[in-house]
């Protein structure tokens, strides 16, 4: 998995680095070079996750600016018996944090309180950043994007589950008897660090 890892971040470093050289280069000769570029790491990521050229290639929206990691925002929601909210995604049929992508126009505290509010129906306060990982670092099968993870720990204030149409079920659970977990989305050894911050207030976050 770790060799996948290191060969799926070198084709989105390629991919970052062409697409910045087509928004700032004036050359044609240098722009057909850097699409090339972008159909090499479109390979590279075909072969390494098996997903088709096509469909990586959907992934991505053409830029005009400097290429930027993509931000995935998780709430870190633990009730009264110091039990963690997970979802199961309809992706995969596994259980994550709640959260997803940064959306435009909100802050990340607020992203964590929409994401849960949206996947569970429960209602919540974001209380402070736990942790910032860099994907490539962890154990996290191989995607087509280069992600930034914020974790949020978040108070709960009530509510009650609902459903929502991209998720199957939700629940709190035992840090020692966890779920089948999305690893693309959250690993077990996360969410245990995840507990651990929150326990004591006094540690800085953790920064990759």
């Amino acid at each position: 998995m770790q060799k996948g890892n290191e060969l799926i971040t070198l084709a989105q470093r390629i991919r970052a680095i062409s697409q910045t050289g087509i928004s700032y280069s004036h050359n044609e000769y240098e722009i057909e070079r850097c699409k090339e570029l972008i159909e090499i790491s479109n390979r590279i990521a075909t072969l390494v996750s098996g997903v088709q050229e096509k469909e990586i290639e959907a992934c991505y929206l053409p830029v005009k600016e400097y290429v930027t990691p993509k931000v995935d925002v998780r709430a870190v929601v633990f009730n009264e018996k110091d039990e963690i909210l997970l979802v199961r995604e309809k992706t995969d049929g596994c259980w994550a944090l709640p959260g997803g992508w940064a959306d435009v126009g909100f802050t990340p505290g607020e992203v964590a309180v929409k994401e849960t509010r949206e996947e569970s129906g429960l209602e919540v306060r974001a209380e402070r950043l736990l942790a910032v990982m860099d994907k490539r670092c962890h154990a996290h099968p191989a995607g087509p994007f280069y992600v930034y993870k914020f974790f949020i720990l978040c108070e709960l204030l009530g509510g009650t589950f609902t459903e929502t149409f991209d998720i199957l079920d939700k629940g709190f659970f035992a840090l020692n008897r966890l779920p089948q977990l999305s690893t693309e989305r959250i690993l077990p050894e996360q969410i245990r660090l995840m507990d651990e911050l929150r326990r004591h207030p006094e540690r800085p976050a953790y920064l990759d």
